[in-house]
């Protein structure tokens, strides 16, 4: 998951990314303010944004408009000091506000695994198929599945989000540290390694081409 800090100074955003990373495999980049932010989200995918509120509502709902007009699945959280604005935040798009404990990273972290408890996940268990995302293994039907580096990163992205279809882009965007260096090409031969060690064990795919759009995981 490729998450989005806007507004915390330095060490506070690698606290609340120590905090996070213990429920989630993420990618934390930080912006200082809604304009850079802007830059961020020009060239990368998001599943979560955590904004602190700067006071301009303005720059906050052109944003927000911005964000969820590219990919409205992406989670906005914003954190503010002011409880009464609650009503109007939430009127811009936002998806949560927190206005108690914005100083506590642990705290805002649970807050997140709150929102996005559905990509939470330390194994996926299908069938006979078990990814254990945390050590990094797969078995079927107690056969071990050799996968490593990226190609189990990719398996697993797309197994915790089973049904939903990714195109090359998003999965580089949640992958990769520096995204505008990766091709598509580097996707594509990723896909075919998982999908020939795959059948060679199971018998069958579980990555899907979805024509135009992207890969997704059915089992």
């Amino acid at each position: 998951m490729r998450i989005l800090t806007v507004g915390f100074d330095e060490e506070f955003a690698e606290e609340v990314e120590e905090e996070i990373g213990k429920y989630f495999i993420c990618i934390v980049d930080s912006a200082k303010d809604l304009y850079d932010a802007s830059n961020f989200t020009y060239f990368r995918y998001y599943e979560l944004i955590i904004i602190v509120d700067e006071g301009v509502q303005f720059s906050l709902e052109r944003y927000v408009n911005e964000i969820k007009k590219k990919k409205k699945e992406t989670k906005i959280i914003l954190l503010t000091e002011q409880a009464e604005k609650q009503r109007d935040f939430f009127a811009l798009g936002v998806d949560d506000v927190v206005f108690n404990h914005i100083y506590e990273p642990d705290l805002i972290a649970a807050r997140v695994l709150a929102n996005m408890r559905n990509l939470y996940g330390t194994k996926v268990d299908i069938g006979k198929l078990c990814i254990d995302i945390a050590n990094k293994k797969i078995e079927y039907d107690d056969k071990i599945v050799s996968l490593n580096g990226k190609t189990f990163d990719i398996l697993a992205y797309l197994a915790l989000r089973k049904q939903r279809v990714f195109s090359k882009d998003e999965i580089i965007n949640a992958l990769w540290e520096e995204p505008e260096y990766v091709s598509d090409n580097t996707v594509e031969v990723a896909i075919n390694q998982i999908r020939k060690r795959l059948k060679s064990i199971l018998g069958f795919q579980v990555i899907h081409t979805v024509r135009r759009r992207g890969y997704k995981f059915s089992y």
